[in-house]
C-alpha cells in the first residue's frame, strides 16, 4: 500500500517510471537470447552441474528463474535426468512452475515425485488445474496422490474425474460466488468483505434460488454502482449461458466465443450450480482444439515433441498403412495404363503435376470445411449451400490453373497434350473440391472426427481420378495406345 503524504506534488512521468523498475525484474540476458528463450550455454550449464551430482550449483543456476522458465527448462533437459532435477530443486517446484509444463512432461514428473508432495501442489491448485494434473497418471499412481489430499480436495477431485475426459465437469471450477436472490446489493457487499472466499478470482456473481439453480448474474461493476438498498434482483442479468456439465469442452468454447462470455455457470442434470467455467480456461481449449485439429489432418497424433516414441509411432504408422493402401489404388490405375505411359513417356513426365495440383486443391478446399464444421459454421442447414459455394471455386481455380499447364504442355510436347492435360485439370481440381468437403462432412454425419481421416480419403480420390482423367483422355485422344 502506497502512502499519501509520501508523493510528491510533481506529476509522474515515464522517466520516474523506469527508474523505478528494480534490475531483477528485467530480463537477465546472461540467461535469455533477445527473443526472451534460455541460451543454450546456460542450459548446458544446468545439465553440467547435474552431471556432476551438484545439487546445490542446480539450485543456484535455477533459482533466479520465473517459473514460467523453470518449465522450459525442464522441458530442455534429458528425460533421464528430470527426476535428478526436480529433487535438485524440489522447493521450487511451485504450482505455478507445475502449470507451465508440457502435458507430457507432466506426467512423467509426477510419477517420479513422491505422492505426498503431488498431493501437496494438488492442493494449492484449482480443482480444474488439480484434475488436469492428474487424470493422465496411471490409476494407482492416482489413487496414491488422491489419498493424500484433503477430505475436501478429494471429494472435489473424485466428482471432476467422475466425468468424461474434455467434458465441462472436468474442466470447470468449482470456486463459485454465489448468493440467494433475497439479497441486496448491500448484503452482497458485506458478505463478500466478511465471508466471501475472495482468494480465488471471479468476473460475476451468481444468483440463485432456493433449489440452488442459477437465476441471473450481478457483474462487479453493477454492484459497485448500485444502492446497497437495491434488491438483486432488480440489478441482475437474468439472460445468461448455462453450460451443461456433460457439454463437450470444444462446444462450451464455441459458446464463449459466440456469446462474448467472461464466465459462465456450469449446471448439472438437474440445473443445479455446480461451478463455472472462464474465459482463461476457454482460451486454452481454444489453442489446444485448433492445434489438435490441425494434427490430426496430418495423421501426427499429438503431434508433440514430448511424447513418448511408441505412442507417437503407434499415432502415424496406422495413418501411413492407409495410406499405403489408397496409393495401391492409385498405382492399380497407373498399371491399367501401363501400355499407354510406355508408349508416350510425356505422359510419364506430366501425370505427377496433375496429381500433385489436384492434391493441394483437395487438402485446401478440406481444411476450409473442417474449421467451418468445427466451429458451426458448417451445419446441416447449409450444407449443400458451401458444397455448391466450393464447387464454383474448383471451377474457377481448375480454368486457371488447365490454362497455364495447357498452353505450357502445347508448347512442350503438342497442342493436343495441351488440351488433354487442361481438361484433365479441371476434372481433378472439381473432384478435389468436391471429396474436400464431402468427405468431412460425411464423416461428422456418422459422428466421426473429420479432422482424422478426410485427408486419406481426399488423397486418393484426388490422385486416383487425376491419373484416371489424365490417362484415360490422353488414350481417348489417340495419342496412346490402351
Amino acid at each position: 500500500m502506497v502512502d499519501p503524504t509520501t508523493l510528491s506534488d510533481e506529476p509522474l512521468t515515464v522517466d520516474t517510471v523506469e527508474e523505478d523498475v528494480r534490475p531483477d525484474d528485467r530480463v537477465d540476458d546472461a540467461r535469455h537470447d533477445l527473443e526472451n528463450r534460455l541460451k543454450r550455454e546456460y542450459v548446458t550449464s544446468v545439465k553440467e552441474a547435474l552431471e556432476e551430482g551438484d545439487k546445490g550449483a542446480v539450485y543456484d543456476l535455477v533459482e533466479p528463474l520465473h517459473p514460467a522458465d523453470i518449465a522450459d527448462l525442464i522441458e530442455l533437459i534429458d528425460n533421464d535426468d528430470r527426476a535428478d532435477f526436480a529433487a535438485a530443486i524440489s522447493d521450487l517446484m511451485s504450482v505455478e512452475v507445475v502449470a507451465e509444463l508440457n502435458d507430457h512432461v507432466r506426467e512423467v514428473m509426477m510419477e517420479a515425485m513422491a505422492p505426498e508432495a503431488v498431493a501437496a501442489i494438488t492442493e494449492l491448485l484449482d480443482t480444474d488445474d488439480a484434475v488436469q494434473l492428474l487424470e493422465d497418471l496411471d490409476e494407482d499412481d492416482q489413487r496414491a496422490i488422491i489419498a493424500e489430499l484433503g477430505p475436501e480436495t478429494q471429494a472435489a477431485v473424485n466428482s471432476a474425474l467422475s466425468y468424461p475426459e474434455e467434458t465441462a465437469g472436468r474442466l470447470m471450477n468449482r470456486h463459485v460466488m454465489a448468493v440467494p436472490e433475497h439479497m441486496t446489493v448491500g448484503d452482497l457487499i458485506d458478505y463478500l468483505r466478511d465471508e466471501g472466499d475472495l482468494e480465488h478470482d471471479f468476473h460475476e456473481v451468481f444468483v440463485i434460488d432456493a433449489a440452488h439453480h442459477p437465476v441471473g448474474t450481478c457483474a462487479l461493476n453493477w454492484i459497485l454502482t448500485s444502492p446497497r438498498n437495491i434488491k438483486l434482483t432488480d440489478v441482475m442479468k437474468r439472460d445468461q449461458t448455462l453450460i451443461p456439465v456433460t457439454m463437450d469442452q470444444e462446444e462450451a468454447a464455441l459458446m464463449f466465443q459466440k456469446y462474448a462470455l467472461i464466465s459462465a455457470a456450469v449446471v448439472d442434470e438437474s440445473g443445479r450450480l455446480v461451478g463455472q467455467m472462464t474465459v482463461d480456461d476457454i482460451v486454452h481449449i481454444i489453442s489446444e482444439e485448433a492445434g489438435e485439429d490441425a494434427l490430426l489432418l496430418s495423421g501426427a497424433g499429438d503431434g508433440d515433441i514430448n511424447e513418448p516414441i511408441r505412442e507417437a509411432y503407434t499415432a502415424r504408422v496406422r495413418w501411413l498403412v492407409a495410406n499405403l493402401g489408397t496409393a495401391v489404388v492409385a498405382s492399380a490405375i497407373i498399371a491399367f495404363f501401363g501400355a499407354a505411359i510406355e508408349e508416350l513417356v510425356a505422359l510419364a513426365v506430366l501425370m505427377p503435376i496433375v496429381a500433385s495440383i489436384g492434391g493441394n486443391a483437395g487438402t485446401q478446399t478440406m481444411a476450409v470445411a473442417v474449421r467451418a464444421i468445427a466451429t458451426n459454421q458448417l451445419t446441416r442447414a447449409n450444407t449443400w449451400r458451401i458444397v455448391w459455394r466450393e464447387l464454383r471455386v474448383a471451377v474457377l481455380n481448375g480454368a486457371t490453373i488447365a490454362v497455364l499447364i495447357g498452353i505450357a504442355a502445347g508448347l512442350l510436347f503438342s497442342p493436343q497434350m495441351g488440351a488433354v492435360i487442361a481438361a484433365a485439370m479441371v476434372i481433378n481440381i472439381v473432384f478435389a473440391g468436391l471429396a474436400g468437403v464431402l468427405v468431412p462432412v460425411i464423416f461428422e454425419r456418422l459422428d466421426q472426427d473429420p479432422a482424422v481421416a478426410s485427408s486419406v480419403f481426399v488423397t486418393m480420390i484426388t490422385d486416383s481420378m487425376g491419373f484416371f482423367a489424365f490417362l484415360g483422355l490422353a488414350v481417348a485422344a489417340g495419342l496412346a495406345p490402351l
